[in-house]
């Protein structure tokens, strides 16, 4: 196994804009759903596209910090710096870890632009050597947005993210949706696909499937609590966006933010936070007495 990389980000090799654009994120299929877009599903989760309610629930969780020492973040899988630069904005010290050198430039390009350039550090490696890339009790919040899903052992994964948290530190996980794709593809006619999902023990379509699993809400929760997390939050981020046409939005500022008022509400109440795109938790590892 090749060693990663680790440097800060003013350190990485700037890429030209068109590699950067076109290098990172494959086009997605045009009857992909939107939790499956590959081969971008990662990145565009991590870039957190349609996440203000998990940014609103990041952030809160920040700004409750107690301590003045900065707020240690990991954010694995963390692409080109969505999340990171806006935490090292707020005054993180914020770890990176990646597999693309392309999008690690484009991090440390836009760190540069924020100024933020010595908050940031950039790991090159895959989250499924995360405990050979990053030290035992490294961070006070681990963000796995997008990773869950594609690792070859998520509980291994779990076993390593909580690893890297202080005792009482926090980890925050946003994963693909069984249940919305199951409801995307009946609602575009693929109906077999769907029952393929409903019923597949990891909620996949096949071996074509550029996601190696899919998740409930019952699974996500037992996979946390059972490496020793407390719950503190669950949520489904996009309940019913993905299901509104774009004609029905555009041109109207009124309906937007009637929209984001219910994806608000829906967020949190059953059965309606099942069918969101993706499902958002935040667990708390212990403090130790």
């Amino acid at each position: 196994m090749a060693l990663a990389r680790i440097c800060p980000v003013s350190l990485l090799p700037d890429v030209p804009a068109w590699a950067l654009e076109w290098g990172v994120v494959s086009p997605p299929a045009p009857d992909a759903e939107p939790s499956e877009r590959a081969p971008a599903h990662r990145r565009s989760v991590s870039e957190g596209a349609g996440s203000a309610l998990v940014h609103r629930a990041v952030r809160r969780a920040v700004q409750a910090r107690t301590t003045e020492s900065p707020y240690r973040v990991l954010d694995v899988g963390g692409g080109s710096g969505v999340w990171a630069v806006p935490l090292a904005e707020l005054g993180c010290s914020v770890t990176v870890v990646d597999p693309s050198p392309d999008a690690l430039a484009s991090l440390a390009r836009r760190a540069r632009e924020a100024s933020v350039s010595e908050r940031v550090t950039a790991v090159q490696g895959d989250a499924d050597c995360l405990g050979e890339l990053v030290a035992d009790d490294a961070a006070d919040l681990v963000l796995a947005h997008g990773i869950l899903e594609v690792v070859d052992d998520p509980l291994r994964a779990m076993v390593a993210l909580v690893a890297a948290l202080v005792p009482g530190g926090l980890l925050s996980v946003l994963v693909a949706g069984r249940a919305a794709t199951v409801l995307h593809r009946a609602l575009a006619g693929r109906i077999a696909e769907a029952l393929q999902v409903l019923t597949d023990p990891d909620g996949r379509v096949g071996v074509s499937d550029p996601l190696l699993r899919r998740f409930d809400l019952n699974e996500l929760t037992t996979l946390l609590t059972s490496t020793g997390l407390e719950v503190e939050l669950v949520q489904g981020d996009t309940v019913v966006g993905d299901l509104i046409p774009s004609s029905a939005l555009e041109g109207s500022s009124a309906t937007a933010a009637a929209l984001a008022e219910l994806e608000a509400a829906a967020s949190t109440v059953a059965p309606l936070r099942e069918i969101a795109s993706r499902l958002h938790a935040m667990a708390r590892l212990p403090a130790k007495h």
